[in-house]
């Protein structure tokens, strides 16, 4: 399904040098002109938190919490609070009472996902990438790497990149091996109870990769630290704008450029 969005001025094409595994220029491509959009950081921010909260799982309580009891007030005269007691003078049901009911619990029914119309996110993510294309943006994101020209595009041989010590050497030949270590320094224990409930680590998210089919390489590059490797039928705001903050260091393989080519056509006047 072919996008169309239209933007009141002229596009252009980018060009930036395709390298191969070692790291040497090869050829030139031209980036599909999205690439040159202005990056709206108000509607990046409104998509990413629309796919955030989508991943959210409703939450509730039961609706007997605290009611499974049958007391009820003895009335005045008696020098305690009126509150539902039993027979032996234990308060229930009400909510200052020792296991009685939440007074405001959380509700299944609460809207707790932020909607967007498809066009805005779509325009969104078209905006997430030409923030890829901008260094500045990159940088301020906090990333580290050696490259003069972002995003980093690579021959389509990366695919066929199967082992992990394989994928370390091509990312340290690209010059974002840097990125990954600084990943790995910044893993922290994360402050609060999440630490208790399966969070324990905070991770930083470093390069994103974009390959044009699954592969081998996607086990291959999986397990370093804050990488994610994706296919351009799966890539989202969440991977483009982590945090809702534009800018990551993105690489792509010429396949995937040209899958996102046909995905989304920008008509301008």
């Amino acid at each position: 399904m072919t996008h169309c969005i239209v933007v009141p001025f002229k596009l252009t094409e980018m060009e930036v040098p395709v390298l191969d595994l070692e790291g040497n220029k090869v050829d030139m491509i031209k980036l599909p002109k999205f690439f040159s959009l202005p990056i709206r950081k108000d509607l990046i921010r409104r998509a990413f938190h629309s796919a955030h909260t989508a991943r959210l799982q409703p939450k509730g309580r039961d609706p007997l919490a605290g009611k499974r009891r049958c007391g009820e007030s003895w009335g005045a005269g008696y020098g305690l609070a009126r509150v539902p007691r039993l027979d032996n003078g234990r308060a229930v049901l009400a909510p200052n009472v020792r296991g009685g009911r939440v007074a405001h619990p959380p509700r299944v029914e609460k809207r707790i996902h932020e909607e967007i119309n498809k066009k805005e996110r779509i325009r969104a993510i078209l905006s997430a990438l030409a923030a890829t294309a901008n260094i500045e943006f990159v940088r301020a994101r906090g990333h580290i790497f050696q490259v003069d020209i972002v995003p980093v595009v690579v021959v389509d041989e990366i695919e066929n990149v199967s082992k992990t010590s394989e994928a370390k050497e091509v990312l340290k030949a690209l010059g974002v091996w840097s990125d990954v270590e600084r990943a790995h320094e910044k893993i922290r224990i994360r402050a609060g109870k999440g630490k208790m409930r399966g969070r324990r680590y905070v991770e930083p998210k470093s390069v994103l990769i974009v390959i044009s089919r699954i592969s081998n390489a996607i086990k291959a590059f999986r397990n370093f630290p804050g990488v994610d490797i994706v296919t351009p039928d799966l890539l989202s705001i969440l991977h483009l704008a982590p945090g809702g903050v534009p800018g990551r260091l993105t690489i792509f393989d010429v396949s995937a450029i040209e899958a996102l080519r046909r995905k989304y056509e920008v008509i301008t006047p």
